[in-house]
């Protein structure tokens, strides 16, 4: 699983990627649950920021792996994402197509 935090590390700054997109890279999209279990237990938050990770719909996680929601949307609005008061991003301002 060292290959999703690796994954991490190529978002761009100012953009986010869900579970299921990471899901997808890794080949099988039926493990967009396996993929925030394992992010939930990130070994190194501060090196590999799986607070850029949101669900389908652009909400935030209430189980991020450090300090929770707030501390998520606190370093996502540092890189000038936009989080709704409901703990929303626009997926469609904001997610990372990695294809272009």
């Amino acid at each position: 699983m060292q290959a999703i935090l690796e994954y991490l590390l190529t978002i761009p700054d100012g953009k986010v990627v869900t579970y299921g997109q990471i899901a997808n890279w890794m080949g099988n999209p039926g493990l967009a649950r396996l993929v925030g279990n394992y992010l939930h237990k990130n070994p190194d938050p501060e090196r590999y920021p799986c607070y850029k990770v949101v669900n389908h719909q652009g909400k935030l996680t209430g189980r991020f792996a450090f300090g929770g929601i707030n501390v998520q949307k606190e370093r996502l609005e540092s890189e000038g994402i936009e989080v709704s008061d409901d703990y929303m991003v626009d997926l469609d301002k904001y997610q990372w197509d990695e294809l272009s």
